[in-house]
């Protein structure tokens, strides 16, 4: 029996959407093992790329509310597509730009389009499989997690335009799968409802999913420059491709329990593994301490959607999603920013001190959601 064409689009819709999600990812990730070369070239040190790092979530700030209003306007087909073309302007920056107010702006207009991006897929994902969003959004994310491979691999290419030119033409490749895809046969309610940011829950998947993102920020922004005293260019890509490996695995492992368990396992093991890593000479404890924190991560980054989705149902969720996205992604921000200052002033033993600052809030949210839901 022969499929129709219709037919034929909409089971593409999923691969493709996770192909977007690990391209997205591999955005984020591309800088870890560029920035020892972008520092030696323009001499800036731990501070200034911590402020280069943090300038892409910044991006991805701005990003995410005007990717809101256009899936409201548009649905999220033109946002998806939207996104890839500024994701591609400002990679093209690091190919024909020089310099680091360059730079900057470069990876400040990949953010903007990255947080396009996220918007765009998870609420299309929630409008294709209503009911279904828990599973699907935590393979989104263990997609985002795969993507976290092939953004250190990109980056073990060598120098700095050699990376976001590969990164670039991966992403003129993804520009036209978006309208291969069938358009969803549902439509999210996509009416602004700000009464969903004051439930409970939603407070616990803010705090959690900040709490993740910024140990990804910290170990991505800053820990680079650390491991740059004993590892090349290539060893530091190798070393954040197993990191992120161990991130996928974890996010795709926390589906099978209970959300806010898997937030208690993400506390303990990054603030456990980012410590180490800092703290530590020793590449053999560098391994051993980012696969512990990528734990950490996948399972943060699991646990806090499974807690958001619990408390905001999907047809209220587009202004939910858009606030714990910029929630979140506010610990991207924060992480470089904080662990690049306290590692310029005080070594690279300080860092650890970021996620333990994050660890202290999250405490405290699960602390009060238990006495909300004592179950």
């Amino acid at each position: 029996m022969r499929t129709s064409p219709a037919a034929r689009r909409r089971s593409l819709a999923y691969p493709i959407l996770l192909s977007l999600g690990a391209l997205d990812a591999a955005g984020y990730s591309v800088i870890g093992p560029v920035a020892p070369a972008i520092s030696e070239a323009t001499g800036a040190g731990p501070a200034l790329i911590g402020v280069l790092v943090a300038s892409f979530p910044l991006g991805i700030v701005i990003g995410f509310p005007l990717a809101g209003r256009a899936v409201r306007a548009w649905g999220p087909r033109v946002v998806l597509a939207t996104s890839l073309g500024v994701i591609a302007v400002g990679t093209l920056g690091f190919v024909a730009g020089n310099g680091l107010p360059a730079y900057l702006a470069s990876r400040l207009l990949m953010g903007i389009g990255s947080g396009g991006l996220w918007i765009g897929i998870a609420l299309d994902t929630l409008e294709r499989w209503p009911g279904q969003g828990y599973l699907c959004m935590s393979r989104i994310l263990a997609a985002y997690s795969i993507g976290g491979l092939l953004g250190p691999a990109l980056g073990a290419i060598g120098g700095i335009r050699g990376p976001f030119a590969a990164y670039v033409a991966l992403v003129f490749v993804a520009i036209p799968l978006v309208f291969v895809m069938e358009a969803p046969a549902g439509r999210l309610q996509r009416q602004a409802d700000r009464a969903s940011l004051r439930l409970p829950g939603f407070r616990l998947a803010a705090v959690g999913i900040l709490f993740a993102v910024l140990g990804l920020g910290v170990a991505e922004g800053v820990l680079p420059l650390h491991f740059a005293d004993r590892l090349s260019q290539v060893q530091i890509g190798a070393l954040f491709v197993g990191t992120s490996a161990a991130v996928a695995v974890a996010a795709t492992a926390a589906a099978r329990f209970a959300p806010r368990r898997a937030l208690a396992v993400s506390l303990v093991c990054v603030v456990i593994g980012i410590g180490l890593a800092g703290a530590s000479d020793a590449v053999q404890v560098w391994i051993v301490a980012l696969v512990v924190a990528g734990i950490g991560i996948g399972a943060g980054n699991t646990g806090a959607i499974g807690v958001l989705l619990e408390a905001v149902s999907s047809e209220r969720i587009v202004t939910a999603m858009v606030v714990w996205s910029q929630i979140g992604i506010a610990g991207y921000l924060a992480g470089p920013l904080a662990g690049g200052a306290l590692a310029q002033s005080l070594g690279f033993w300080a860092v650890g001190l970021v996620p333990l600052a994050g660890a202290a809030l999250l405490l405290v949210a699960l602390a009060r959601d238990r006495g909300a839901h004592p179950s």
